[in-house]
């Protein structure tokens, strides 16, 4: 967090206030996180969060514009505030999904996706504190057996999607659901 602070805010000159509240921001960013599932349901695509144990539900944040395209000298200060808090979000969503993607060495397992799994759709352009959930309806193995391919249904409807787009979530218990066991 610290280190994609700092590259977001180079070159700011932020006054105590609008520094408060981009921490504030980040802070709400951090605590956004999916760690597990909530239910074994398999139309249930919520997960826990730091933002359960302070509140008691997911945070969530008012939709803003983009300012990306934005030439820094036509912003409010307030708009500032918000491209920095974009900005972090960007570096910090990107590089947490990918962080959370198993990867080893050719010869050992990958990480084994199962049906009824949730998993972290790795998404380009989403809105701070916005994560996208899905859960695995079907698995695709290749003719080796290893699978790269997924069916996963979200709120919004069924992909497939590759499964370098996917990341299963950090804290897991392992544990084969009982319709795989048979």
């Amino acid at each position: 967090m610290k280190s994609h602070l700092c590259k977001t805010l180079t070159e700011s000159y932020l006054t105590f206030e609008e520094l408060n509240t981009l921490l504030i921001q980040v802070e709400g960013i951090l605590n956004s996180r999916p760690l597990v599932q909530l239910t074994d349901d398999l139309f249930d695509y919520e997960a826990l969060s730091p933002g359960h144990f302070l509140v008691g539900r997911e945070l969530t944040a008012v939709a803003e514009p983009l300012y990306d395209d934005w030439k820094e000298s036509s912003l409010s200060r307030y708009q500032l505030v918000q491209k920095r808090m974009q900005h972090f979000w960007k570096r910090w969503s990107s590089e947490y999904v990918t962080g959370l993607q198993k990867r080893g060495k050719w010869y050992k397992e990958p990480a084994l996706l199962r049906k009824g799994m949730l998993v972290l759709l790795k998404e380009d352009n989403v809105p701070p504190k916005t994560w996208k959930l899905g859960r695995i309806i079907e698995t695709h193995p290749g003719k080796d057996g290893i699978v790269r391919v997924i069916t996963v249904r979200t709120g919004n409807g069924v992909y497939k999607r590759p499964t370098t787009q996917v990341a299963v979530l950090p804290i897991d218990d392992n544990t084969v659901p009982a319709e795989s066991q048979e």
